[in-house]
């Protein structure tokens, strides 16, 4: 990866975004047009650059930052809002370098309890271990236009970003056994199905990780639980009750 040299000049107006990682490494992206919602490319593209074994959509409640160029069409005045959860706070003087900000102050975003705690993202730490490490990594994502073919691997469709209102799921297992293959498609179908949003699903085997279930509070298996968005919920026990499921995930009754 080539060092991080100065941006091209951006546009006067545009909405950006940029995503850290825990170990410091920073992503991010420009949309003149305003019209897109680029976590989900960020995400994939971490998951490139970073061979990680999926893209790490619970970073985004808490690890992003963004700003928005805009005209106010009273005044012809062009305002900037730009916001960053804590985390990219210590990182102001960089995000002005790329986003090209008049060394502005950066408002903090509200933090997401619960499922920004430390102890909650320490759990993600054993299968997306580089993103732990420092690669001093600074990375422009560029967006596909929307004229682009939508089979691209990083053209998503409305109906398929992240937007911020993404699903951070945790299932408890006893072991891998028939029947927690079969809980896992039925999960895996019906979330593919029904929701709009992506989402991170954690499967946890509480025999080979006890300290799991103790953290979560974890009485049986199997235990599905939704970590974001808050408040937290869980299903102990039947999870073939897709209604149950929907209601749990605060989804719209099933469609046939």
């Amino acid at each position: 990866m080539t060092p991080f040299t100065s941006p091209a000049k951006n546009p006067q107006l545009y909405k950006g975004i940029a995503l850290l990682t825990p170990g410091g490494d920073l992503i991010y992206c420009i949309d003149p047009s305003k019209q897109g919602r680029w976590h989900l490319h960020l995400c994939a593209s971490l998951q490139e650059i970073l061979g990680l074994p999926e893209p790490p959509h619970f970073l985004v409640p808490c690890y992003t930052a963004t700003i928005d160029h805009w005209l106010d069409p009273r005044t012809q005045k062009i305002h900037t809002f730009a916001e960053a959860y804590p985390p990219l706070l210590p990182y102001q003087s960089l995000l002005n370098i790329i986003f090209e900000t008049d060394n502005i102050s950066w408002q903090p975003a509200p933090w997401q309890e619960g499922v920004c705690d430390p102890i909650v993202l320490s759990t993600y730490r054993a299968t997306f271990a580089p993103l732990w490490e420092n690669h001093n990594l600074v990375v422009k994502v560029n967006i596909p236009e929307p004229s682009v073919n939508p089979e691209s691997a990083l053209v998503v469709s409305p109906q398929t970003e992240f937007s911020g209102q993404g699903y951070v799921l945790r299932l408890f297992i006893a072991g891998h056994t028939l029947h927690t293959e079969r809980i896992l498609q039925t999960l895996h179908e019906l979330l593919e199905k029904h929701l709009s949003h992506p989402y991170t699903l954690k499967v946890v085997d509480v025999l080979t990780h006890p300290d799991q279930a103790e953290i979560n509070q974890v009485s049986a298996t199997p235990t599905l639980v939704k970590v974001f968005p808050p408040p937290m919920r869980r299903i102990i026990g039947n999870l073939e009750s897709a209604e149950r499921i929907l209601q749990m995930l605060q989804v719209g009754g099933v469609r046939e």
